[in-house]
């Protein structure tokens, strides 16, 4: 059992939370973009009102803790632990809730070189507890947009994680996949839940478009979420997504580990 106490000093020595990795200046820039409404950083959120970019400023100090000044402008971001605390024991319950009814869900990963190991622990705990990980789609065909132009993706799941990899690149069930943003992969899962008429899940649990693009279209989704992915935390504030996590989500892969078991014990998922 990982104690609050520990999981903070974790959180501050892998540079999850404090002092993070992403910049200053990246997260400003998201921040402009998003009150553009580029597509870029949407992640397929659709929001219901205007959000500038001192809105986005005031939003991110309060879910995340990084500094509210429109002049400080470069350096390292900041992620308060405590909300990064407050987010995961929130996360944990949305898990527990899901898995007390047995309800089905989707995991995603729109990261899966640093996280995919955090959320096929998640899945292996809810298959255990009755809950139907779903895992419909595996490799069709998704065209998504990247500052390359467009790219054709194979969606794939490895231990019941959603991801996707360039054809060829791995074999399906390797453990690495493509980084992206978009929310087509959540879309892809759903039509091809509708078209073999199945159960939709009742929780996506992932990132980026995964959260976003599930949120939008009124499922529950819970999420992480670093300083420069602002759509998750307007999610959260318009009440499509239940629940963000402030993190870095780009740190090693084996520092989430302490992450899972925390939340995992807090859901009494623990096995």
């Amino acid at each position: 059992m990982l104690s609050t106490g520990a999981l903070r000093a974790h959180l501050l020595a892998a540079r999850l939370a404090g002092p993070v990795a992403t910049s200053r200046q990246n997260s400003l820039q998201s921040y402009r973009l998003f009150a553009a409404r580029d597509p870029r950083v949407m992640l397929g959120l659709d929001p219901e009102r205007a959000w500038g970019e001192r809105d986005l400023l005031r939003l991110m100090a309060e879910k995340c803790g990084v500094s509210d000044d429109p002049d400080h402008v470069s350096g390292p971001d900041v992620i308060d632990p405590e909300r990064t605390l407050a987010g995961l024991d929130a996360f944990a319950e949305r898990l527990g809730a899901a898995a007390e009814r047995r309800a089905p869900v989707l995991l995603g990963t729109g990261h899966p070189h640093r996280l995919l190991g955090f959320y096929a622990g998640l899945a292996d705990a809810l298959s255990s507890a009755g809950c139907a990980v779903l895992t419909p789609a595996q490799g069709r065909c998704i065209d998504i947009t990247t500052r390359f132009g467009v790219r054709t993706y194979n969606l794939d799941y490895v231990r019941g994680v959603a991801l996707v990899r360039e054809p060829g690149v791995r074999a399906p069930g390797s453990a690495t996949g493509a980084h992206t943003h978009s929310p087509l992969p959540v879309r892809a899962v759903l039509e091809g839940i509708v078209e073999t008429f199945g159960a939709l899940p009742e929780l996506v649990v992932g990132d980026h478009g995964w959260v976003c693009g599930a949120g939008q279209l009124g499922i529950e989704a819970i999420g992480l979420a670093d300083t420069d992915d602002p759509a998750l935390f307007v999610g959260e504030a318009e009440g499509r997504v239940s629940v963000a996590v402030p993190l870095d989500d780009a740190v090693r892969s084996d520092y989430y580990h302490p992450l899972t078991r925390y939340v995992l014990n807090r859901a009494c998922l623990s096995q």
